[in-house]
């Protein structure tokens, strides 16, 4: 009977979905009044409705131009779904300025139920942001107002834009989705690939069409006119759309989860890539089809890219001394790399085109990721070195699924030597040679060659990261512990942590280390960059509630705050790998003080766990020597990537490390 009710109350919320019109500025009661997704409980928020519209219309001045009409409702359930309050909008300007798309017709409301009557707060100017977001995208930030538990928002938009290329349609988001319509309407004018995300696990329902469409033109001298201004005489055309509808309801959440990576790569979304124009008989007038090594060689061939790498005159001088006597070109690489971060720093934006120019860039001091990077590889041109940029898609700008200038938005040097190579990022302060930003660590970059040539270059750390730490135990008679913890951390692991602590005040650091750890106090924290990178934390402690006394017995676990608390892989199932980021070696070497008139009277069994044939590998060894407790535990982790197939086996995997890592010592009196 309970499974029957529950089918007739999806019937009856999907038939509600469909018949529903959700016509902008009219949000009903019963939407206000619901207090949980009917289908994903977990849900913070939801969107109720998402329609975009994207067309082509036409003008005699400026051909076609193209629109993209947004409208989107959402329920925010609780204070965790706030965040889908605030909408970003992405507008993208070509290289010289003069184009580029405009957001028009921005409408919002958010809707609350008081007193048993709808409520509405209007979007005002002051709740819309602009803000530059690199050298090609500037972002609109819609913030919408009044903003509570159980409230509706809404908002409408439209984008005008010059350009062609059609952006991708994001057709899933990490909240459910009632109710999906996307139309997509191009000119027979225009030749698009459409191409759906093929790592995605789901994609609604779609249909082809055509439509008789026309446009009027005036010409005296019967050239097409669809892309120019000339013209004298009216003339009516007829064209066709090619048209595809995608429409669903329910669409899932793609759920994140621990070491995810970008979720954009997961999720489903159709691209459009632009292959020709073509004309009224639908032979191609223009080809754009395009490849991974034509791409590299248009971004090559721009003055912003190419020509900086050439340009060595403003700073010969000032770098003659600093490789004197050095024949090792990857020395010489890491001394020009520190000499660059020194004087130019990086104003956070990304780019494969320099901003200012690398000239300016030094002699300002300031420049984007482009500007310093083509700097740091002109310098080691000029030196001798075999020095070459790397083409980079960013984590946060995800792998694109067919070529396009856009697909990169990063650039970074590799130095060749010998048939060896080191890829370098002189934006980051605390990098190193193969020691890149996390940022970066993306699957592949594209290394561009002087003579057009091109390749695929792994990304991915291939030394991995250790993090070795030493414990010591000293129980209390007030059954409090204190020790001293000693830490060394190596490669990309200690750049990450340098990122965090450096920079931060004493206070700030303590608050830091002390985050998550219980009931502890840390005290003479001292840290420290080694000569070889690595980066060594030390401090003592005191711990107040890591001892149970039970019978006269205590328990306590060996890696006290050390310790995994809980399983991070929660979901059944999963479509998506887990990623690590970097291969990594984490060791601990514990030595527990017995306390005066204590035995030992249990100690965790050491244990050898592996998964997929010592992939990934788990040490655990536990025994007692003299007056002392010594205990020795190893996750090693040779490929940051699990595959999703292996997901099952490697939650499973993972929570035996939780486990064993949770299992107690027991003391007893003598």
């Amino acid at each position: 009977m309970k499974k029957l009710l529950t089918l007739i109350a999806l019937v009856a919320f999907v038939f509600n979905a469909k018949a529903q019109d959700f016509k902008f500025g009219k949000v009903s009661k019963e939407e206000l009044q619901e207090k949980v997704h009917t289908i994903d409980s977990s849900a913070n928020a939801a969107v109720l409705f998402k329609s975009e519209i994207i067309s082509f219309t036409f003008s005699q001045s400026n051909g076609f131009t193209q629109k993209r009409e947004v409208h989107e409702r959402i329920k925010i359930y609780n204070k965790e779904g706030y965040d889908w309050a605030t909408k970003k909008i992405y507008l993208y300007k070509g290289s010289s300025g003069a184009s580029k798309e405009n957001v028009t017709n921005i409408k919002g409301y958010t809707y609350n139920l008081e007193g048993g009557k709808v409520n509405k707060d209007k979007l005002r100017k002051d709740g819309i942001f602009e803000e530059e977001y690199n050298d090609f995208t500037e972002i609109n930030t819609l913030t919408m107002p009044n903003v509570q538990d159980g409230c509706v928002i809404e908002y409408i938009y439209t984008i005008a834009s010059p350009f062609y290329q059609i952006d991708d349609v994001q057709l899933q988001k990490s909240i459910p989705i009632n109710t999906l319509k996307i139309r997509v309407a191009t000119p027979q004018f225009f030749k698009y690939n459409r191409l759906s995300n093929p790592n995605a696990f789901y994609f609604p329902k779609s249909k082809l069409s055509r439509e008789k469409k026309s446009y009027t033109t005036t010409s005296s001298n019967g050239s097409d006119v669809r892309w120019t201004r000339a013209a004298i005489t009216k003339t009516k055309d007829d064209y066709f759309e090619d048209i595809i509808t995608l429409s669903d309801v329910n669409v899932p959440a793609i759920k994140e989860e621990a070491f995810a990576g970008n979720m954009d790569n997961y999720t489903s979304k159709m691209s459009f890539e632009l292959v020709a124009f073509l004309n009224e008989f639908g032979a191609p007038e223009k080809s754009f089809s395009s490849s991974w090594e034509k791409v590299s060689k248009t971004i090559y061939k721009r003055p912003s890219f190419g020509d900086q790498i050439k340009r060595t005159n403003f700073f010969e001088d000032d770098i003659a001394s600093i490789n004197a006597g050095i024949d090792d070109p990857f020395h010489k690489a890491a001394l020009l790399s520190n000499y660059v971060k020194t004087k130019v720093k990086w104003n956070g934006y990304y780019g494969v085109s320099a901003y200012k120019g690398t000239k300016d860039a030094y002699k300002e001091g300031e420049g984007n990721v482009a500007d310093i990077n083509l700097l740091l590889i002109a310098m080691l041109k000029s030196q001798g070195v075999d020095a070459n940029p790397v083409l980079v898609s960013t984590k946060n700008n995800g792998i694109p699924l067919y070529p396009t200038r856009k697909g990169f938005n990063y650039v970074i040097c590799m130095v060749e030597n010998q048939g060896q190579y080191v890829l370098i990022d002189a934006t980051e302060r605390y990098g190193l040679l193969n020691v890149l930003p996390e940022r970066a660590l993306n699957w592949q970059g594209r290394l561009i060659k002087d003579d057009g040539s091109s390749s695929w270059v792994s990304l991915m750390p291939s030394k991995q990261s250790q993090e070795s730490t030493s414990l010591n135990v000293k129980l209390e008679e007030d059954l409090s512990i204190t020790g001293k913890v000693r830490q060394m951390i190596t490669s990309n692991l200690a750049l990450r942590y340098k990122k965090e602590y450096i920079g931060l005040s004493k206070d700030d650091q303590l608050k830091l280390l002390e985050k998550n750890k219980g009931a502890i106090e840390i005290s003479e924290t001292q840290m420290d960059v080694k000569d070889n990178g690595a980066f060594s934390i030390s401090y003592n402690y005191n711990l107040n509630d890591a001892v149970d006394d039970i019978g006269g017995k205590l328990y306590f676990s060996p890696l006290l705050f050390m310790a995994e608390k809980e399983n991070p892989f929660k979901l059944d199932e999963r479509k998506y790998p887990i990623d690590f980021k970097m291969p990594l070696k984490d060791k601990y070497k514990v030595n527990i003080m017995l306390p005066q008139g204590y035995k030992v009277e249990a100690l965790p069994k050491s244990e050898v766990m592996e998964f997929k044939e010592g992939a990934v590998k788990y040490t655990f060894v536990a025994k007692q020597n003299g007056n002392f407790i010594q205990l020795s535990t190893e996750f090693d982790l040779k490929s940051p990537i699990i595959d999703s197939s292996d997901y099952s086996v490697f939650k499973e995997f993972y929570g035996k490390v939780v486990e064993k890592q949770a299992e107690q010592i027991v003391l007893s009196k003598l």
